[in-house]
């Protein structure tokens, strides 16, 4: 299903997008977060979803130039169908890429940031992350680099490049509880990935990396494998699905699958996460993979599946 968005004609100046918090009154208008005077505390979220719905969405802005996610708006429908939330976008400035946030209009972020740094109004080139600060935890919602297949800038260097600085910001940021989803490009595991001898002895049109640790399926390279693991590590972070569901399941214990034609028909790989800092282990209810690859009931649409994590209140625990 295609979605296409078009400017929403401006009464007044266009104001860059910035760092939102509670209380800056106009970039909160902006972005749709309404301010609030009260001093009762603000509801956050027990319940989240991520998805690479696989949708295809028209770059925003010209490139290098800041984003405003408020002058986009879904055209498809009347009354738009996201009405009860609100909505965030960053896009990529030149191609297929980007990420979306919505949240429930009865929960309220401090503030709202589009790229790891936090120091600027400037989305990530690619639209490659949206950041939500609540009073008790950060949300990190972010579609990770995929590796590509060879030793250039564009492929194993850019994700080096964004391995280092996701664990500048997980261990800068780990005063505060996180919760970062999405699709993260990664099988952590073996028990990760239905077919790990295939995946790990794959290459592309007979390449051979120079470095044997990138040798293989992106996402399933020992290089990238390693990096992730150290994330975790020095994040003191945990991996919420596996957590509850320490064995592999090849029914639905996978959250991408190959193209149904040819040699990856039947190949799938566990690639999208809600990984949380260790704080909130105690909180998780359940974390599950909903649907299945595209040749087996239960596609819906894409070739990843949506997951889907559920927390308890603050104060209990899921026990």
């Amino acid at each position: 299903m295609k979605r296409f968005f078009k400017p929403v004609e401006k009464d007044g100046p266009c104001k860059k997008p910035s760092c939102l918090s509670s209380s800056s009154s106009s970039p909160q208008k902006d972005f749709g977060v309404s301010e609030d005077k009260t001093e009762r505390p603000k509801k956050e979220p027990l319940r989240f979803l991520t998805w690479n719905a696989n949708i295809r969405m028209p770059a925003a802005g010209v490139k290098g130039a800041a984003k405003n996610p408020g002058e986009l708006k879904d055209d498809t429908s009347s009354p738009p169908p996201f009405k009860d939330y609100n909505v965030w976008w960053s896009l990529s400035d030149s191609k297929y890429a980007g990420t979306g946030l919505f949240i429930k209009k009865c929960c309220q972020a401090k503030r709202i940031c589009f790229s790891l740094d936090q120091t600027d109004s400037k989305h990530e080139s690619d639209g490659h992350v949206i950041l939500a600060e609540f009073e008790s935890f950060y949300l990190l919602n972010t579609y990770v680099p995929n590796n590509g297949w060879k030793e250039e800038e564009s492929s194993f260097q850019r994700r080096r490049k964004w391995d280092k600085r996701i664990l500048e910001f997980v261990t800068k940021n780990a005063s505060k509880p996180l919760i970062w989803c999405g699709d993260l490009n990664v099988s952590h595991e073996e028990v990760d990935a239905s077919h790990p001898v295939f995946f790990s002895e794959a290459k592309l049109n007979g390449y051979v990396p120079p470095n044997k640790e990138d040798y293989g399926q992106p996402g399933f390279t020992i290089s990238e494998r390693k990096r992730f693991g150290a994330i975790l590590k020095q994040g003191n972070l945990i991996d919420a699905y596996r957590h509850l569901h320490p064995d592999k399941d090849m029914e639905s214990g996978f959250s991408w699958a190959g193209n149904p034609i040819g040699k990856y028909r039947g190949k799938r790989m566990r690639i999208d996460y809600f990984i949380l800092s260790d704080k909130l282990k105690e909180r998780i209810v359940s974390c599950e993979i909903h649907g299945h690859g595209i040749e087996m009931k239960g596609f819906y649409g894409s070739d990843h599946c949506p997951v889907s994590l559920v927390l308890s209140d603050v104060g209990t625990s899921s026990t």
